[in-house]
């Protein structure tokens, strides 16, 4: 049997351009069941990455035991990655599961009822909407929960409070991919497909560290690359990951300096003719400005910039200019760096230039980085409008009235919603009074976690957390509200290329937990949320009420769901979406047409300057005559905000391990993942540790402007003058990992600082600068893996195995 802790990606079935991805049904049952023992299979697909791999849970005695690959479905054709596996299902069925909601007593957090908890709640809630408003309320989500819970929130949200404080943590990781979409085809969406790795003659990842991020996705791409045509391979990343060791070109560009790339390889399609002018004579404005903006960048200017090699650039122009049918994905790298709307936007220019876009190997996809990013987006979760709605647009605000039973003037659109960074600064000032976070830890995720522990822990910010375990954010909480996880409920999500999945209920929930559309009903009827005429805000039932009103919602727009049901997506593949009446096998790709929902009446957004910011408004938007047209935009490159200097001379960034997902609420519950990759570490390249005098598992200090990490350093494949931390590593295990509750801090965020894209308001968690210094000598290789992009360049400094010296003691107090 293949061990999928080693070997990440599973056994090899290389296929050509054009073929059929053959199957692979990847199984994981837990020790001592077999097949005969599972008493039902029950459809269900994996939260642990973007991917959005259909599944069927095994289920034995009402418990989950294990999890397999659906077979037909085309989003992973049976295949699941090493956190499918282990952690879907181990990582929520845990002993240390909140079961019962907990209240704050005397300063401490104690075991209540459903009642007391959800009382709490509603009586500081309607206080303070008596006494301030409703913008003393904040709601904070992710990107874990399901389609029906993501609607009812911004329902909630926005037609019944009246608040704009509502976003999720969807935007620390992909609020880009939705920017750069909307600015250069006027919605949100993506234009591609994941068949158009089957297709394409070229793939270029932009920031995109696949091999780690979607396991089953870059097993996809490696069939390719083993079978007869292989596609070119471009790769845009400051580490030697697994996609740079397969590329035909690695530009390991400098971290902050993505977009002055991105203009020299725009440069090199105008230079070298590469461009097909009738399309964008016909389909495109602003040609002329961005080749005026992208004109000094020679490829020896962007060799200055950004420290690649000049010849590398022409390179990856000339294979981008001349490649038949290419494909780009673009994810973090380019997101959490400076000017990460504008670099995105250069990937969609560099498709309008060719017009490669809606044809087979033809595609964009602006990734995500969490199974249901989509849909907070979406529903209206976050900082958009349910629909892909625009809050500019007085008639899109009109349509959610008439569905909702509101006036208009309840629906918060008099300024743009408040995205997360402003919504903690504002608990931080006082105005926001409560918060409700569900499913997500900001404690450990939000960047200068010193000054996030600050806001949770203020005393007059009511805090309400809804999660499946005591998280580092649930501890500051004043309510807990025990959530049910996945299999434990069900509901519907949507992945990167808009494919639609249905999650049955598998097992019941823990002790008293509830499923987080039950508690967000329950919130509704406890406050008397009501339309105008009387009715119940919200009368639903249950998830597929949701379901039905949401396509309701959707009629007409860009992600018509109309023609999809709770029967349609149960026992075969998931469905794309725009799926409507008429076109009821779903969508594969959009724009084939070359018809963008840029026009006034349809489009998301009436825009923004990408240097600055500022709205482009309706008036200066209708001037321009769009009209079904993209939009070729772009800034003026400048240099990130924080660049190196004598005190703090390396640039560091953070990224994934393909072990553990955001801050390990589950995935350090599973026995393997725990095992892979079990605590923190940084990494440096060979020639700054030669230079600092590090080893192989030395403990380091990475100290940067706002606070410190002591952590064992691994001596990898990062370019020179570079420090890479992963992000998911917080503290709630210290204890399991014999650590002190006074040990010295090891969480990534502790150094990154508070700034974020003009446009897309998603952090620079890739643009810090930090010292580097040795504090002790090694006692074992670094806790991390030695099979992904964080091998150790020396491979005889550490075992062939996952795990390092805390690994043992780890498994040992969780098991």
């Amino acid at each position: 049997m293949v061990d999928r802790i080693a070997d990440i990606w599973g056994t090899r079935t290389p296929f050509a351009r054009g073929a059929a991805w053959p199957v692979r049904v990847d199984q994981k049952l837990a020790e001592g069941v077999s097949d005969a023992d599972v008493e039902r299979w029950v459809q269900a697909a994996c939260v642990l990455c973007s991917n959005g791999c259909a599944c069927d849970i095994a289920v034995k005695d009402g418990e989950m035991v294990g999890i397999r690959g659906r077979a037909v479905d085309s989003v992973n054709h049976g295949r699941l990655g090493p956190k499918g596996l282990f952690g879907s299902w181990q990582g929520v069925r845990n002993r240390d599961r909140l079961t019962q909601p907990l209240i704050r007593r005397d300063g401490e957090l104690v075991p209540t009822d459903w009642d007391t908890a959800m009382n709490a709640i509603v009586d500081r809630s309607r206080a303070l909407l008596d006494e301030v408003g409703p913008l003393s309320h904040g709601f904070y989500t992710s990107g874990q929960l399901f389609l029906e819970e993501y609607y009812a929130l911004g329902v909630i949200g926005k037609a019944g409070l009246g608040t704009p404080h509502m976003d999720g943590n969807t935007r620390l990781c992909t609020a880009t991919s939705a920017a750069a979409m909307k600015e250069s085809f006027g919605s949100d969406g993506q234009p591609g497909s994941y068949e158009d790795i089957d297709d394409c003659d070229a793939m270029f990842l932009y920031g995109h560290n696949m091999a780690e991020t979607q396991t089953v996705l870059w097993a996809r791409v490696l069939d390719r690359l083993a079978g007869p045509d292989r596609p070119l391979l471009v790769c845009v990343d400051p580490r030697d990951t697994e996609v740079a060791r397969h590329a035909d070109v690695h530009l390991a560009v400098r971290p902050g300096t993505n977009l002055a790339l991105m203009h020299g390889l725009v440069r090199e399609l105008f230079v070298n003719g590469w461009i097909d002018q009738d399309y964008i004579d016909a389909h495109t404005i602003g040609v002329d400005e961005l080749r005026d903006t992208v004109q000094r960048w020679t490829p020896e200017a962007v060799a200055e910039t950004c420290g690649v090699d000049a010849a590398d650039v022409r390179r990856a122009a000339e294979i981008f200019g001349t490649t038949e049918r290419v494909l780009s994905t673009v994810l973090q790298g380019f997101y959490q760096s400076s000017q990460a709307t504008a670099a995105s936007c250069q990937v969609n220019n560099l498709h309008l230039l060719r017009g490669k876009l809606g044809t087979p190997g033809n595609g964009i996809l602006q990734m995500n980085g969490q199974p249901t990013a989509q849909n907070t987006r979406e529903a209206g979760a976050d900082g958009d409008l349910p629909g892909f709605r625009n809050w500019e647009n007085p008639d899109h605000i009109a349509e959610l009235a008439q569905l909702w039973g509101v006036h208009p003037d309840k629906i918060p659109h008099w300024s743009p919603p408040t995205h997360a960074m402003q919504i903690f600064r504002y608990a931080e000032q006082g105005s926001i009074q409560l918060l409700w976070v569900s499913a997500t830890n900001p404690a450990v995720s939000m960047p200068e976690a010193a000054r996030i522990r600050r806001i949770l822990g203020k005393d007059d910010l009511f805090l309400v957390v809804q999660d499946l375990y005591l998280t580092e954010t649930a501890r500051f909480a004043d309510v807990v509200l025990p959530a049910a996880g996945w299999g434990e409920k069900q509901g519907t999500f949507t992945n990167v290329n808009r494919t639609v999945h249905l999650a049955d209920k598998a097992v019941e929930p823990p002790g008293e937990a509830k499923s987080d559309l039950d508690i967000f009903l329950d919130y509704a009827r406890r406050m008397d949320l009501r339309r105008d005429d009387g009715r119940p805000l919200l009368d639903w039932s249950g998830p597929e009420d949701a379901f039905n009103a949401w396509r309701e919602c959707t009629r007409g727009k860009l992600c018509d769901y109309t023609g999809l049901s709770y029967e349609r997506l149960r026992g075969g593949s998931g469905i794309p979406w725009p799926c409507s009446e008429d076109n009821p096998e779903g969508t594969k790709r959009l724009y084939a047409d070359a018809d963008f929902p840029t026009h006034v009446e349809r489009c998301e957004t009436y825009g923004h300057d990408l240097l600055t910011g500022a709205t482009v408004g309706p008036v200066k938007y209708r001037a321009l005559e769009v009209n079904g047209r993209a939009i070729l935009k772009s800034a003026p490159y400048v240099a990130a905000p924080e660049e190196p200097d004598q005190e703090y001379p390396l640039r560091y960034t953070t990224g994934r391990t393909a072990y553990q997902f955001h801050t390990r609420t589950k995935t350090a519950r599973s026995t393997q993942l725990r095992r892979a990759a079990p605590a923190a570490w940084a990494e440096i390249s060979t020639v700054d540790a030669e230079r600092l005098g590090i080893a192989e598992g030395d403990v380091i200090s990475v100290r940067s402007r706002r606070g410190e990490i002591v952590v064992p350093a691994r001596v990898g494949d990062v370019m020179p003058g570079v420090v890479f931390a992963p992000f998911h590593y917080g503290y709630w295990d210290r204890e399991a990992l014999g650590q002190q509750p006074d040990s010295p801090p090891t969480m990534a965020n502790e150094l990154t600082m508070t700034e974020w894209d003009p446009v897309s308001k998603q952090p620079l968690f890739k643009n810090t600068a930090v010292q580097v210094r040795r504090v002790a000598d090694a006692v074992g290789p670094a806790p991390a893996p030695t099979t992904t992009a964080s091998r150790p360049a020396d491979p005889s400094s550490a075992p062939p195995t996952t795990g390092g010296h805390d690994a043992q003691v780890h498994e040992e107090v969780m098991s």
